[in-house]
């Protein structure tokens, strides 16, 4: 007889693993690139196993009139407790072969399976058979990344460029000084009533936007808006036509037509503060306009670093995806939507930019919401592909990083800024920016470069956070027509 302990033997977390193993007949269908439909049959065998397994666990803790708890016959409890049993196998069974499909199936899942588990039935004889429908990451072998040939854009922030950001930041600290009629880029606050058919769809009241050629709202913008505003005075009525995006979550707004009735209700014309030393001070502690400036030189690059690294990966991203022709479910482009719009603000809050630039990037992006969710989408993927190819991860120091980045830009404290993104469920997308963004410098480490000049960054729209037609709206932003964020932000005076 051989010795027992020479013999090999599973740890108990492996034997409740095998014990849990099903034997299992699944059927997968592709509907779709990204789309499986799976049909699983459990043999009568593995039912029996599970029903067995449940009435042994609950006999020693069943209360049955007559006997003492724990002591009653195991046909009785399983008579008695029948409907109890049942449900509970069912539903270890949905859960366990649908856990032992997803990970032995050669697919990546992206979303949870789709199962109507009320329509799943546990049978008195025979197997057991259900379906559900799940979204998967597309199949596709990595397309060559390395030696890209690439142009890169560059600027010399010179003073006057620092001057002219500085300007824009100093605006938010100025006094108003109301005017009688509007000019390029006063202040007017406006109270927008949106008619369709001659019937109001939806409102925006006293909102504050700076006179741009622009104004962008979450599903339309208004072209020409300098053209229309400018001498425009306290209490004039304005009229615009806007056509909603063709890609807007309500079908029956998708490119219709709608008359956007204007009310001005004051004209204000900012005065820039002068820069004494308790003005300095009270903005963030500056002793010279010298330190201010280097700050808002700082800001100026790390602006410019992000439309840099844009435009590269914009042409990253066309080669990387050139064969991408996959079909992407308009369902799963929908979910994905709100993802990829918390990404690119997260990503343009840690480089610097105002919640102005912000939102009018933000409505670009809802207005193309099914195109650019796409094309992000796969750029996501093949990114990803290439992560787990080069094993890269995101470190604990480079969350750090980007909190810190994006606090500054909200004036708080990053453990604060951290536990909203926690709450919100927003690290798993700043997790995918981090790794993207290692990534993308990995292929410039093997990429080739031309560089050529970047004309100046234009700031030539005004944002209003409102979906046209929508009852449920996203609260309107207060305006804020600057170029970033300092150490602090006083009230406006």
């Amino acid at each position: 007889m051989s010795d027992a302990s020479t013999e090999p033997v599973g740890t108990d977390q492996e034997v409740e693993q095998e014990s849990k193993s099903l034997s299992l007949d699944v059927k997968i269908d592709e509907p779709g690139t990204c789309q499986r439909h799976v049909t699983v049959t459990i043999p009568r065998e593995e039912i029996n196993r599970y029903y067995e397994e449940t009435v042994d666990e609950l006999v020693p803790k069943a209360e049955v009139p007559g006997f003492r708890p724990g002591k009653a016959p195991k046909k009785l409890v399983a008579a008695r407790f029948k409907q109890q049993v049942m449900e509970q196998v069912k539903g270890g069974l949905l859960m366990d072969s649908m856990q032992q499909v997803t990970e032995t199936a050669e697919f990546s899942a992206i979303s949870e399976p789709d199962l109507d588990y009320n329509a799943v039935t546990l049978p008195e004889d025979g197997p057991m058979t259900f379906e559900f429908d799940i979204e998967v990451r597309p199949q596709f072998d990595v397309p060559k990344w390395e030696g890209l040939k690439l142009t890169r854009q560059t600027r010399e922030l010179d003073d006057e460029a620092v001057d002219s950001h500085l300007a824009n930041i100093l605006r938010r600290y100025g006094d108003n000084i109301e005017v009688e009629e509007a000019a390029a880029d006063d202040i007017v606050e406006l109270s927008i009533d949106f008619k369709r058919d001659g019937k109001t769809i939806s409102k925006v009241e006293e909102i504050d936007v700076a006179v741009r050629p622009k104004l962008s709202f979450g599903n339309a913008e208004l072209e020409g808006f300098d053209e229309l505003a400018i001498g425009a005075k306290k209490g004039a009525k304005l009229t615009a036509k806007l056509t909603l995006s063709d890609q807007d979550s309500d079908e029956s707004l998708q490119g219709a037509e709608v008359d956007a009735e204007i009310t001005v209700n004051s004209i204000m014309r900012r005065e820039l503060p002068k820069l004494t030393a308790a003005f300095l001070d009270q903005l963030g502690g500056f002793e010279t306009e010298e330190e201010l400036r280097e700050v808002v030189r700082d800001e100026l690059e790390r602006q410019f670093r992000y439309h840099q690294q844009r435009r590269m990966r914009e042409q990253i991203s066309a080669e990387l995806t050139k064969g991408a022709d996959w079909d992407l479910p308009p369902t799963l482009l929908r979910r994905q939507a709100g993802r990829e719009l918390e990404r690119a603000v997260l990503e343009l809050e840690s480089s610097g930019f105002s919640m102005d630039q912000i939102n009018a990037h933000a409505n670009q992006l809802r207005r193309n919401s099914l195109n650019s969710t796409a094309a992000a989408l796969k750029e996501h993927f093949i990114l990803e592909r290439i992560a787990e190819d080069l094993e890269i991860e995101a470190d604990p120091g480079d969350y750090e990083t980007e909190i810190a980045l994006i606090a500054m830009q909200r004036n708080e404290p990053p453990r604060r800024v951290r536990a909203r993104m926690e709450k919100r469920g927003q690290l798993d997308t700043l997790r995918n920016q981090i790794i993207e963004r290692k990534v993308i410098d990995r292929i410039m480490e093997k990429a080739e470069f031309e560089d050529v000049p970047m004309d100046a960054p234009v700031v030539d729209t005004s944002a209003i956070d409102h979906l046209i037609g929508h009852r449920t709206e996203i609260a309107d932003a207060e305006h804020d027509e600057g170029g970033g964020t300092l150490r602090e932000q006083p009230e406006r005076g």
